[in-house]
């Protein structure tokens, strides 16, 4: 007679890798970047809800599932013409326009993704990334397997910091802070303080205070500020209503005499602090209000477990100062479908390359 086989020895055989396009953002893209390598854990959905609802848009996702886990989400609103049928991946600039993928995504993933993503527009735009990215580079490496064109184009130099530097900050450094933070407090009771979770909303409304009396306000028509009600506030305010994304946000804040003067606000994904924004009030510049709650907000930051801090591109001068190198490039990327679409794209290549700067 024979023995009956138990539930427990049949050996489970894999779903097939499905993708998936569906209307609006999708609730996978929060699973998809809990798995996703820790620099890329901010890509949540509520990070492209709040781009939604500061910038428009109307979002479609590719969700591709393996063996039923959603291993990638792929947000993406159209741009232009209707019938140019060109997209971009929604979000804010900085830290940097990209998608979350599961950290040990393999193969037929990627082309199930690719696939779905030929049905759906002639061209997408991603970016600006930073060289590297390991997204970027599974999707690039399969695209140019499968006829893709990829065009990319220079944005700028990123600047880092390595905070485990064994003589980082010089002990020269700390006293001439410790000089200027003296002749600081001349103009009023100094205040240093690091914002957390739930002091949100308020620490906003602070920071828009010091931009709104910055250069920012003198030189510029005050779109790039970021927590301005003309500027960015929006987007930040927005995706502050998800707690993790408020858990990963930092800052530091400065007052005299009550008053907001000078801020650092960060994004803090495992190791890696990306540095979103930092101003001050240029009524107390003499004495480098900016540049002191940096340090002190680097130190703490080293202390509580940041390894590495990304500060992107810009004022070079000021985070070379604070002992930040030359990082990898921001580039733009731009995917065309394969047939007619690439082969055009791959002739306007130079053109791309030339728009250049975001």
């Amino acid at each position: 007679m024979t023995k009956p086989m138990l539930l427990a020895e049949f050996t489970r055989l894999p779903s097939p890798t499905r993708a998936s396009v569906l209307d609006g953002l999708s609730g996978a893209i929060d699973a998809v970047a809990e798995a996703a390598p820790a620099a890329q854990r901010f890509l949540r959905y509520q990070w492209y809800a709040a781009a939604l609802e500061a910038y428009g848009g109307a979002a479609r996702t590719i969700v591709v599932e393996d063996d039923d886990e959603p291993v990638i989400a792929l947000p993406f609103v159209g741009v232009g013409p209707t019938l140019a049928r060109v997209a971009m991946v929604p979000g804010c600039y900085w830290p940097f326009r990209g998608f979350p993928m599961h950290a040990r995504v393999g193969t037929r993933a990627v082309d199930a993704l690719l696939d779905t993503l030929g049905r759906s527009v002639n061209a997408l735009r991603i970016g600006p990334v930073c060289d590297g990215d390991p997204t970027i580079e599974a999707l690039l490496a399969r695209a140019r397997v499968k006829g893709w064109a990829a065009l990319d184009r220079f944005v700028a130099d990123s600047f880092v910091l390595d905070l485990t530097q064994d003589d980082w900050p010089r002990g020269s450094t700390l006293r001439k802070n410790r000089f200027h933070e003296k002749h600081l407090a001349e103009h009023g009771v100094l205040d240093w303080r690091f914002v957390g979770a739930g002091e949100w909303e308020l620490a906003f409304d602070a920071f828009a205070q010091v931009e709104g009396r910055s250069w920012i306000r003198a030189k510029t028509d005050g779109r790039d500020a970021k927590f301005t009600r003309t500027g960015h506030g929006r987007f930040w305010r927005g995706a502050a209503r998800d707690p993790i994304l408020a858990g990963m946000m930092s800052a530091a804040l400065l007052t005299i005499k009550g008053v907001p003067s000078a801020f650092s606000f960060d994004l803090d994904c495992g190791p890696t602090r990306y540095a979103i924004a930092n101003s001050y009030d240029p009524a107390v510049a003499r004495h480098s209000p900016g540049k002191l709650l940096a340090y002190r907000n680097l130190v703490h930051a080293r202390g509580a477990g940041i390894r590495m801090v990304d500060w992107g591109a810009g004022d070079s001068g000021y985070k070379q100062t604070l002992g930040a190198v030359q990082g990898p490039a921001l580039r733009d990327w731009l995917l065309v479908r394969p047939g007619v679409p690439a082969a055009l794209a791959r002739l306007l290549k130079g053109r791309w390359a030339a728009s250049g700067q975001g």
